[in-house]
């Protein structure tokens, strides 16, 4: 369920400016897309957990806010975002 330290490194490497940068808006909207597919398969199989799908509902409504940050402030880089993790139609 949790992001390893090798997935992170990934999306770090892969999103962030530097290989140190784990605070900016796109590394964040990367981490938590992995960490909803995640859940999404886990709560495919066990319906009943209601815990891990409060916890789904909440990643989601993060990532909303970080790409409507992220829409505001930088629109190419938004849109940079949403192409690569296959966000929108």
């Amino acid at each position: 369920m949790a992001v390893t330290k090798n997935e992170k490194a990934k999306l770090i490497k892969e999103f962030g400016k530097n290989e140190k940068d784990c605070g900016s808006a796109e590394v964040q909207i990367a981490i938590l897309t992995h960490e909803i597919n995640d859940l999404t398969e886990h709560l495919k199989v066990h319906k009943h957990d209601y815990h891990s799908n409060r916890g789904l509902l909440m990643k989601v409504g993060k990532r909303r806010k970080l790409l409507a940050y992220l829409k505001d402030n930088d629109v190419v880089s938004y849109r940079e975002v949403i192409k690569k993790l296959n966000l929108r139609k």
